[in-house]
């Protein structure tokens, strides 16, 4: 039964089936050729992956992403970041990573990052004369932080399939998200300073500094306040995530005033669809999640491991390999939840921790967004560079040594992520 759902699913993939739809074909085929899973009990398996309280958090977080990302926040933390760090070398790309990591604290979705940071920075990089490729580069790889730092979708999805708390995944991802942070910003320091690449040279506005200072408060403060109330056991992940939506259309309503009703519609319409992917993703792979466990699959998988590889340390690069590749052709939500099942039993034989596991795949599996021949945020700033993919992805050799150093200390070294 597995062999024909791997199958059924390659096949829907190469044929440019949404992944949601391979998931749910493979499935019922599985189901169908099979005289030991009534169907009703496989749709009864999808429906009950979904009536789940932590679950509420995802919608919660997203609204509060599209609240806060519009309107003038995002011009806002440009303008800072853009006269804070724009002179330096390799500045205006520095401007994208920092971007990215402060936005990250907001929104949660590296593809909502890409696109908007996206929209306000090519036009400032190419009135500077900065080269686009690289540009498109330094952003595809630095929007994955978003899906890192906290509040984080695939972190949630994680623990709802591994059964692992969603504050110590939070609070875990911290430190990766800021060691990325800081390692693109050497890149792209590096790279700048080896070409000589065009930077901010004008004089500096300290007053519209200030008032970007003022203005980006608000949103610097927003992922501080998760990881201390998840840290301190103040609110649930769920309850943080309806006090940051609050939040977010109280700073807006109050302190930014461009939160008028269509602006609200829109967000809730932008929320209400990302949800319903993300759900109908979750529905999918619970099935074909369940009919390998059902087949025992994943404990076959850790047995086999367990008899054939003893060292630790060739395990885990044996589950990094394997995540690096299956990230480059699916998306990431779908990724996650269709590897926990098979991943944690081999992860729990060798003694490793669920949450240093989660924090692994996300990071692992966030290299496959940027990774051809699937990477969404490497087609979005490609596009938004209006460069090809292929200039793209041969300026991202320093972003993923970069990755694929921090992938290295978050696998081998897990004291630097558990506390």
């Amino acid at each position: 039964m597995s062999a024909l759902i791997l199958v059924v699913f390659l096949f829907g993939a190469v044929a440019a089936v949404p992944i949601a739809h391979a998931l749910l074909i493979a499935a019922m085929a599985a189901a169908a050729t099979s005289d030991r899973v009534p169907l009703d009990l496989l749709v009864q398996q999808m429906v009950a992956q979904v009536q789940s309280f932590p679950l509420i958090a995802i919608p919660f977080f997203m609204l509060t992403g599209a609240l806060m990302m519009g309107g003038r926040l995002g011009q806002a933390i440009v303008g800072i970041l853009s006269a804070t760090v724009g002179r330096w070398h390799g500045g205006p790309a520095q401007v994208s990573v920092l971007s990215s990591t402060l936005f990250g604290g907001v929104s949660g979705s590296a593809v909502a990052d890409a696109s908007a940071i996206g929209s306000l920075l090519m036009p400032w990089h190419r009135k500077l004369g900065y080269p686009m490729p690289f540009s498109a580069a330094a952003l595809a790889s630095a929007a994955t932080i978003d899906i890192i730092i906290p509040p984080s979708i695939p972190l949630i999805l994680f623990a709802l399939s591994a059964n692992a708390s969603i504050a110590s995944l939070f609070y875990a991802g911290v430190l990766p998200g800021l060691l990325l942070c800081g390692g693109f910003m050497f890149a792209c320091w590096w790279v700048g300073k080896r070409r000589n690449l065009p930077r901010e040279t004008g004089p500096a506005d300290r007053t519209a500094f200030r008032r970007n200072l003022l203005h980006s408060i608000p949103a610097i403060a927003l992922p501080v306040l998760i990881v201390v109330f998840l840290r301190f056991g103040l609110a649930t992940p769920t309850e943080v995530a309806i006090l940051s939506t609050l939040y977010a259309g109280a700073i807006s309503a109050l302190m930014y005033r461009d939160l008028t009703l269509k602006r609200l519609h829109e967000a809730v319409i932008e929320a209400g669809l990302a949800t319903g992917v993300v759900l109908l993703v979750i529905m999918a792979s619970a099935a074909i999640g369940w009919l390998l466990t059902f087949d025992q699959m994943p404990q076959n998988i850790a047995q086999w491991v367990q008899q054939n590889i003893e060292a630790k340390w060739l395990v885990i690069l044996l589950m990094n390999l394997m995540m690096l590749f299956i990230g480059m052709f699916i998306d990431l939500p779908a990724a996650v939840l269709l590897l926990t099942p098979v991943f944690l039993p081999m992860a729990q034989s060798i003694g490793m921790d669920p949450v240093q596991l989660g924090i692994m795949m996300v990071v692992n599996l966030a290299i496959g967004l940027y990774t051809p021949p699937v990477g969404t945020t490497l087609f979005i700033t490609s596009a938004l560079a209006r460069v090809k993919v292929g200039e793209t992805v041969r300026a991202m050799g320093p972003f993923y040594l970069v990755a694929l150093a921090v992938l290295a200390i978050v696998s081998y070294f897990p004291a630097s992520i558990l506390r």
